[in-house]
C-alpha cells in the first residue's frame, strides 16, 4: 500500500517545542486518516529546527464505497417532509425507497451510496486544513507573499512543503495543495550554511538519506545519541566525565541539525564558586554542559558546547566565543556569591515583612514564624532537637533574597545549606536549609536527617492547612500551590522514615497558629485527611498496592496515623492473597449483602447481641464462639500494632463462615431465629471491622 512522506519546512522552531509539535503533526494526520476510512499501518513523526516531518505507510489507495441506510418519514407524509427526504438522500423520487414496517406505521427508507476517492484527493483535502489550523502554543503572522497580506499562523515563517503519496516500487505523486502561496512539491532543503541547496526528495527513505547527506539527522533521538556519546568520550580523552543532564541534552538537540561537540575551558579561579551555580550558569546562559574530575567528583573547568556547524577552523572561532560569554556570566556569578556572602542569612529577614506569601495568609514573614513554631512542636515526635528544628526553620527561606537565587532560582534550598555553613550553622541546620523542599516529586531524595524532616513536615503542613483554612483547595486539573504535591510529600516523608505521628494533631496544631479564620472550620480536618487518603491511593498504586484497601483502612474511621496506615493495608494486601484471604472476603461480603436486603425489608438494622439459647444447628454456635474467640485475638493484635497476626486471627474465621452458609437457612421461618441469625451475620461484619471494613474491598 501507498506511503505518505509529509515535511513542513520553516524558520527556526523553538526547542521545546518541537516534541510536541510532532506529536500532534502524527495525531492529526492520521486521526484525519482514520475518520475518512483511510486505516493506515504504522506513522512517525520527526522534528528540527527548521522542519516537521511525517511518514505514515500503509495507507489504502482509496477510501472504502459507503452505503448507508437513512430512514424517511412515515408513507403518506406531507409533500415538504417528502421532498426533504428525497433531497437529502439524492433519491429521484419516493419509488427508489424501500419500505420499511414498524410497530409506529410504515416508513420510507432511502439507501445512500457513496463511492469512495483516492487516498491522495483525501490528503490534498485534509493536510492544508492541518497545516492552517495547528495547535502551536505560540505563533505569528508575517510579510506579504505573492503582493497578497500574509494570513497563515505559525510558529515561525513557513516557507516549503514537501508531500508526496505512492508505493514503494512506483514514482510517488504530490499530494497537490496550497497554503498561503506556498504549493506542496517535492522540494526541500539541507543544512543552513553547509548543504542549503534545493534537494528532491520522492519517498522517506530517500528523504532521510539525502538530508544526511546534506548535514540534516532528521531522527531527534540519533542526534541525542551523537550528542552523548560525543560528549562523553570528549570528556574522558581529557581525563574528565560528563555531568550528564537529560533536560538540557533534551534541548540542545532541538537547536542543532548537524551536532558537534567541543571542549571550552574557563578560569580555575571561578571553581571557588560552588559547583552548582557554575553548573546553573553554563547551563542557563550558554546550553553548554559541565565536567569533573573523576578522582575528586568536584567540577573541572572545562565545559562542553554543541555546535550546528563543521567549522573549517576545527571549531576556535565557536569555542573562543562561547569562552568569552562563560567567563563574563561565571565572573557576575563569583560576584553575586562573594556578595551573598557578605550579609547573614538572619539579616536578610527583616525583608520578608514587605513580602506577601498570599493576601489571605500574610507575609512570608508571618509564614516563617508559623512555620518556626510547628517545626519546634514536630521535633520530639521525629526524634530531632527542638531548638536545631526551630533555628532551621528560621532560616531556611532567608536564601531567596541573595543575589544567586534570584539569578538561578532552581538552586534555592542548596544556596542556603552553603551560606549557612559559611557562617558556622550546624550541620543539621544547613542541611535542613537545603532539604526542607524535598521531596519534590516522586523520584526526588526524602531527607532522613530529624532536623531535615521536623521542617519539611512543618512547611508542607503548614502550606496545606493555610490553604484549605481559606478554601483554595485543588480542584480538578488545576493545582496552582502544587498541594498534591505537598501532600505526597508528607505522606513519604513519614512513610519512608517510619515515622508515627497523629496527622490530625499535627494539623489542628498548623491550623491553631493561623491568624485566618478557617473557612468551615468543622469540615477542614475530614477534609484534608480525605485529601490525604486520595493521596495515600496514588503512592500506594504507583507501588502495587491496590487503592481499595487504602478505602477500607480509612472507612474504620479515626485513621491518621499514615505509617499504621500504610502497614494496615500491605497485611491485608497479602491476606487478600491468600485462599483463606479470598474466602473470608466472598464470605463477608454475602454476610453484608443479605443484612444490606433484610434491613431494608425490615426498615431496621440487626446491632445487638445474638441470643445464644437460640442457636438450634452446631454450625450457629460454632461461627458465634469463633466469631468471639477472632474479635478478642484480632483486637489485640490491632493494639499491638501486629496487624500480620490480626489477619491471621482473621483466617481462622473463614471455616465456621463457609459451615454457616453451607448448612443453615437465614431467613427461617421462625421471626425469633431469623432475627438471631441476621445478628450473627452483623457480628461477622462486625469481627472483620477489627482490621478494615470489607464492605469497601472488590471482589
Amino acid at each position: 500500500m501507498p506511503d505518505l512522506l509529509l515535511e513542513l519546512f520553516s524558520e527556526e522552531i523553538p526547542a521545546r517545542m518541537q516534541g510536541k509539535a510532532a506529536d500532534d503533526l502524527r495525531r492529526l494526520v492520521t486521526d484525519k486518516l482514520v475518520a475518512e476510512g483511510l486505516v493506515y499501518e504504522g506513522a512517525k513523526a520527526f522534528a528540527t529546527p527548521r522542519r516537521l516531518a511525517l511518514t505514515v505507510h500503509g495507507i489504502p489507495a482509496r477510501q472504502p464505497d459507503l452505503k448507508t441506510e437513512r430512514r424517511g418519514p412515515k408513507v403518506g407524509a406531507p409533500d415538504a417532509a417528502v421532498q426533504g427526504f428525497l433531497k437529502a438522500t439524492g433519491l429521484k423520487s419516493l419509488d427508489e425507497a424501500k419500505i420499511q414496517r414498524d410497530p409506529k406505521g410504515d416508513f420510507y427508507i432511502g439507501l445512500i451510496e457513496k463511492p469512495g476517492r483516492d487516498a491522495i484527493d483525501v490528503l490534498a483535502e485534509i493536510l492544508p486544513v492541518i497545516v492552517r489550523t495547528f495547535p502551536w502554543p505560540k505563533s505569528m503572522r508575517w510579510g506579504a507573499r505573492s503582493g497578497k497580506p500574509g494570513s497563515l499562523s505559525w510558529v515561525r515563517p513557513l516557507h516549503a512543503i514537501t508531500a508526496t503519496f505512492g508505493l514503494e516500487t512506483e514514482e510517488p505523486d504530490v499530494v497537490k495543495f496550497e497554503v498561503d502561496g506556498i504549493e506542496s512539491g517535492q522540494t526541500t532543503y539541507g543544512h543552513r550554511f553547509m548543504a542549503p541547496a534545493a534537494i528532491q526528495v520522492r519517498r522517506f527513505e530517500d528523504y532521510e538519506a539525502k538530508l544526511l547527506d546534506a548535514r540534516v539527522v532528521l531522527d531527534p533521538e540519533r542526534r541525542k545519541d551523537a550528542i552523548l556519546t560525543d560528549a562523553k568520550q570528549l570528556a574522558f580523552a581529557q581525563g574528565f566525565e560528563l555531568v550528564e543532564d537529560q533536560n538540557l541534552l533534551d534541548e540542545v538537540s532541538g537547536l542543532v541539525e548537524w551536532p558537534v561537540v567541543l571542549m571550552g575551558s574557563f578560569e580555575e579561579e571561578f571553581l571557588k564558586t560552588p559547583d552548582e551555580v557554575i553548573r546553573a550558569t553554563i547551563r542557563n546562559n550558554q546550553k553548554c554542559f559541565v565536567v569533573r574530575d573523576p578522582k575528586t567528583g568536584k567540577l573541572a573547568s572545562k565545559f562542553i558546547l554543541v555546535a550546528n556547524i563543521e567549522a573549517t577552523d576545527g571549531g576556535k572561532t565557536i569555542i573562543g566565543g562561547n569562552e568569552r560569554v562563560i567567563r563574563a556570566r561565571l565572573s557576575d556569578a563569583k560576584f553575586f556569591y562573594e556578595t551573598d556572602l557578605k550579609i547573614k542569612l538572619e539579616d536578610r529577614l527583616p525583608k520578608f515583612e514587605q513580602i506577601v506569601f498570599h493576601e489571605k495568609l500574610g507575609t512570608q514573614a508571618a509564614r516563617i514564624k508559623r512555620i518556626e513554631r510547628l517545626a519546634a512542636e514536630i521535633a520530639p515526635l521525629v526524634g530531632a532537637d527542638a531548638a536545631k528544628a526551630t533555628r532551621a526553620a528560621h532560616l531556611a527561606k532567608a536564601d531567596l533574597l541573595t543575589e544567586v537565587v534570584g539569578e538561578f532560582p532552581e538552586v534555592q534550598g542548596l544556596m542556603g545549606k552553603y551560606y549557612a555553613l559559611a557562617q558556622g550553622e550546624d550541620a543539621s541546620v544547613a542541611a535542613a536549609c537545603e532539604e526542607h523542599y524535598k521531596p519534590q516529586g516522586p523520584a526526588d531524595r526524602v531527607p532522613a536527617d530529624p532536623v531535615s524532616v521536623a521542617v519539611a513536615l512543618a512547611d508542607k503542613l503548614d502550606t496545606l492547612v493555610g490553604f484549605w483554612a481559606i478554601d483554595e483547595k485543588p480542584t480538578g486539573s488545576k493545582d496552582p500551590y502544587a498541594l498534591r504535591r505537598a501532600a505526597l510529600g508528607v505522606i513519604r516523608l513519614i512513610a519512608e522514615n517510619a515515622l508515627r505521628l497523629s496527622l490530625m494533631k499535627v494539623a489542628a496544631s498548623a491550623l491553631a497558629g493561623l491568624s485566618v479564620k478557617p473557612v468551615d472550620v468543622e469540615k477542614l480536618p475530614s477534609d484534608l485527611l480525605a485529601f490525604f487518603a486520595d493521596r495515600l491511593k496514588v503512592q500506594l498504586r504507583e507501588q502495587g498496592a491496590r487503592h481499595d484497601l487504602v478505602d477500607a483502612v480509612f472507612a474504620l474511621g479515626g485513621q491518621d496515623d499514615l505509617l499504621m496506615i500504610v502497614r494496615r493495608v500491605e497485611a491485608l494486601g497479602k491476606f487478600l492473597e491468600t485462599d483463606d484471604g479470598k474466602n473470608l472476603l466472598a464470605g463477608t461480603k454475602r454476610a453484608s449483602n443479605i443484612l444490606a436486603i433484610e434491613e431494608k425489608k425490615d426498615k431496621r438494622t440487626f446491632d445487638g447481641a445474638p441470643d445464644a439459647a437460640l442457636y438450634g444447628l452446631a454450625e450457629e454456635k460454632a461461627l458465634a464462639k469463633a466469631i468471639g474467640e477472632v474479635k478478642a485475638e484480632a483486637s489485640a493484635a490491632v493494639s499491638k500494632e501486629d496487624f500480620a497476626a490480626a489477619m491471621s486471627a482473621m483466617a481462622k474465621l473463614r471455616p465456621p463462615v463457609d459451615a454457616f452458609f453451607n448448612k443453615v437457612r437465614v431467613n427461617d421461618d421462625d421471626a425469633k431465629v431469623r432475627e438471631n441469625r441476621l445478628k450473627l451475620l452483623n457480628e461477622i461484619r462486625s469481627a472483620t471491622r477489627a482490621v478494615a471494613d470489607f464492605s469497601k474491598i472488590q471482589d
